[in-house]
Formats: C-alpha cells, sequence, structure tokens
C-alpha cells in the first residue's frame, strides 16, 4: 500500500483500497458516535422519569462516567490531526488541508476548553456570584487593593 501511495503516475484505486478507505471513514463515524454517547451528550436511558436530564462533568456523576476520558481524547485526536494536516497543507499548499486544520485546531480547542474550565463547578461567592479563583496576572484589580489599603490604615 505504502509503495502505491509513492508512485508518481495517476491510476485509479484498486477494489482493497477503497475498501480500507470505506471502512476507515465507517469507523471514523462510529468512534464520533462513541465520542457523542460517552460524554452523556445524548442521553444512553430510555427513561422518560426525569424531565431535566443534565450531564456534568464531574467524576462522580453516574450519568457519565467516562465524559472526561473521552474529552480527553477526543482533544488528543483532534490536535494530533490538526498537525498533521498541517504537515500536509506546508508540504502541498492546497488549501483542503488548511481548512481542515482549522477545524481539527478548533475542535481540539474546544475540549481543552471543556477540560480546563467546564470540569468543575468552581468556587463561586455567595455573596458576589463571582468565581473565588481569579488572580490579578495579568491585570491588576484596583478595587480589590482599594479594599486592602482601606483595612491595613485601620
Amino acid at each position: 500500500m505504502i509503495i502505491m501511495i509513492l508512485l508518481d503516475e495517476a491510476r485509479p484505486p484498486s477494489m482493497l483500497e477503497i475498501y480500507f478507505a470505506r471502512c476507515f471513514g465507517l469507523s471514523l463515524l462510529a468512534i464520533a458516535a462513541i465520542t457523542i454517547v460517552l460524554t452523556g451528550s445524548i442521553p444512553i436511558s430510555s427513561s422518560s422519569t426525569s424531565s431535566s436530564y443534565s450531564i456534568t462533568t464531574e467524576e462522580n456523576d453516574p450519568k457519565a462516567p467516562y465524559a472526561l476520558p473521552t474529552i480527553l481524547m477526543s482533544s488528543i485526536f483532534h490536535s494530533s490531526s490538526a498537525f498533521y494536516t498541517y504537515a500536509w497543507y506546508y508540504t502541498t499548499g492546497q488549501a483542503s488541508f488548511a481548512l481542515a486544520m482549522v477545524v481539527y485546531g478548533g475542535l481540539a480547542a474546544v475540549g481543552l476548553w471543556c477540560l480546563l474550565f467546564a470540569s468543575s463547578d468552581g468556587r463561586i461567592s455567595r455573596r458576589t456570584g463571582a468565581d473565588k479563583r481569579t488572580s490579578g496576572f495579568p491585570f491588576k484589580n484596583d478595587e480589590a487593593e482599594k479594599k486592602r489599603a482601606s483595612k491595613k490604615v485601620l
């Protein structure tokens, strides 16, 4: 198979190559369906007793126990595919590889965002409703410094 790819002349694909290409396409569709089901985006149970089917990415959520590992593996797949299509775009200069690179990179970025920010509830303040895990980098929090300055004077 690899020798045939390296040939310079154009030839029609063999029946075996067509079979492998279609099997690969169907396996990618199956992996996409498994990813959607295992992240909990589609409910697996058919019971309509719970009207609101909320899915969280917490590790102790019984509705989607494989949500975080599935998101991690699909993010790794999309980032490696983005790198691979970038290499092909750099080699051939075809715009279709650039488009595929952007799509794969976007999906990898969404997966990374979900892993970083959507995997915990955060520490939400009951009084202000803001997240307590914020820092002053790269911007300074002038209001907090004013409050601290007035407390230091007392």
